[in-house]
């Protein structure tokens, strides 16, 4: 009998079930899109049982297409949007308490500008790697407990659960509360060192420690499916992981400076730094990459909030395209941008900027200006913000990251990885499985299950698709970039 890991990404806008074998062939896809919630300006929710019914239509769908039986399952992975902050009751069900408010929410922004004017913003980022921004868990936690007039009370009698989103799926399929290092260290309530929650962080937040899972390993059986109806009881989950750090781990970026960059919703660059965390000089992040055998690797992020959004916005609110795959061919219809730049600040500015009341800026329209010239400036847009955090990361580690690899459904884009390699000077590489996020979890639960005994047999699995070079000479590339530099500046002063 054939064994097979089922992976479950859990994104922004969709869930995703993939079944792969021991030599990483995909054998089965499927995806499931569910509704977003934009109630107020800046507040981005999703409605915890539209995203728990899109996993199982997922499962469901990955099985029938497949004709893999579901018995045939060794083990369960989960990446997850990360920062997406759940909060349901410790029943059977576990009931919603309200809609889940989404990494890109910035609704707290006033809250963390009043911890920083406290000067309160080294001391977080010391103790948890993170900045004071309305993108991380704590402060949309300390909203969700502060709304209502009874929730707080309920949280403290410990009536309440909290997690991020691979939390709550674990609790819906098993009835285990858990979590693991690389979505705890996105919460703003854990030691970075130490991968417990930080005490002093939750009385900063008024985080009753009632409400926390406990914190696990990245890769072990964190519990057994129980009631999970496209699957049999007993299957072990064993393989969690956020979704940025699931995709380095499936991008084989194992030895530090090892870097990848995933172009999804937003963009996120990742370099694995070793087994001691680094702090950036340059507003990154510190983040857990992945906890095994006893030793935590540590990795430096830089995120761009918007890169796969972008396009979307062209479809569905500039209604210039009906389907994102048509960004590609419209931008090709022109040479070149036409002197349009296009800065993506669509929901703030991320990192190295961190100012979430910042908004999108469209510069250099004429008279001559086409739909391929917004097109193409879009996909400009996100090259250049990538562009940003990989110059800040090269400063932290004092060295250029190269090559780069890259992952994600924007990355399938030739002509973004073309101009992504012109704007870096440097080789891109595009795995030959865009799906690295879900590889990255399932994989993770196939170390913890015995499926392969280490990472070289993981990475000698690793296999690249196309490469990139650079054609941009490079007088135009700094011409571009200080183009760039001028047009964000003026974005940060309108903010």
């Amino acid at each position: 009998m054939a064994d097979f890991i089922l992976a479950i990404d859990q994104g922004t806008t969709g869930s995703t079930a993939l079944i792969f074998d021991q030599e990483l062939n995909i054998r089965g896809k499927a995806n499931v899109e569910f509704p977003q919630h934009f109630p107020k300006p800046g507040w981005v929710e999703h409605d915890l049982n539209e995203i728990w019914d899109s996993v199982r239509k997922a499962v469901q769908q990955v099985f029938l297409h497949s004709k893999i039986k579901p018995e045939n399952i060794v083990a369960i992975g989960i990446t997850n949007q990360r920062e997406t902050t759940c909060l349901w009751e410790r029943d059977e069900a576990g009931t919603p308490v309200s809609k889940a408010i989404v990494w890109q929410d910035r609704r707290t922004a006033d809250y963390c500008a009043k911890l920083k004017k406290r000067g309160l913003e080294k001391k977080v980022n010391r103790t948890t790697g993170l900045l004071l921004d309305p993108y991380f868990s704590g402060t949309k936690l300390h909203w969700l407990l502060n709304e209502g007039t009874t929730t707080l009370a309920r949280a403290k009698k410990g009536k309440l659960a909290f997690g991020t989103v691979e939390s709550f799926l674990v609790y819906r399929m098993t009835g285990e509360h858990v979590t693991e290092p690389s979505n705890a260290s996105r919460t703003l309530l854990m030691n970075l060192q130490k991968c417990e929650w930080d005490r002093e962080m939750l009385k900063l937040f008024q985080i009753p420690e009632t409400l926390l899972p406990p914190i696990l390993p990245s890769c072990t059986i964190y519990a057994k499916t129980k009631g999970f109806d496209p699957l049999p009881d007993g299957v072990p989950i064993a393989g969690l992981a956020g979704d940025q750090q699931a995709a380095l781990f499936g991008q084989a970026c194992f030895e530090p400076g090892s870097a990848k960059s995933t172009y999804g919703t937003g963009a996120f660059v990742l370099a694995n730094v070793g087994t001691k965390p680094v702090y950036s000089k340059h507003r990154l992040l510190s983040s857990v990459a992945w906890k095994w055998q006893g030793k935590t690797n540590y990795c430096l992020e830089g995120s761009a909030f918007i890169a796969g959004a972008a396009v979307q916005w062209l479809r569905d609110n500039l209604q210039i395209i009906t389907k994102s795959a048509e960004v590609e061919e419209l931008a090709k219809s022109v040479p070149d941008s036409g002197g349009v730049l296009i800065v993506p600040a669509y929901t703030g500015l991320g990192a190295p900027h961190w100012i979430p009341q910042a908004t999108g800026l469209i510069t250099g329209i004429t008279r001559g200006t086409q739909r391929g010239h917004i097109a193409r400036a879009t996909l400009e847009g996100v090259a250049y913000s990538v562009h940003e955090l990989l110059e800040a990361m090269g400063k932290d580690l004092g060295k250029k990251i190269q090559p780069l690899k890259v992952d994600g459904g924007a990355s399938e884009s030739d002509l973004l990885m073309q101009m992504q390699s012109d704007l870096l000077g440097a080789k891109v590489v595009r795995s030959s499985i865009v799906e690295t996020t879900a590889l990255g979890s399932g994989l993770q639960a196939g170390l913890a299950v015995g499926i392969w005994k280490n990472l070289e047999q993981i990475k000698k699995t690793w296999r690249a698709s196309t490469s990139f070079t650079p054609q941009m000479k490079p007088a135009e590339r700094k011409r571009c970039l200080e183009r760039w530099q001028k047009t964000v500046s003026a974005a940060k002063m309108l903010a």
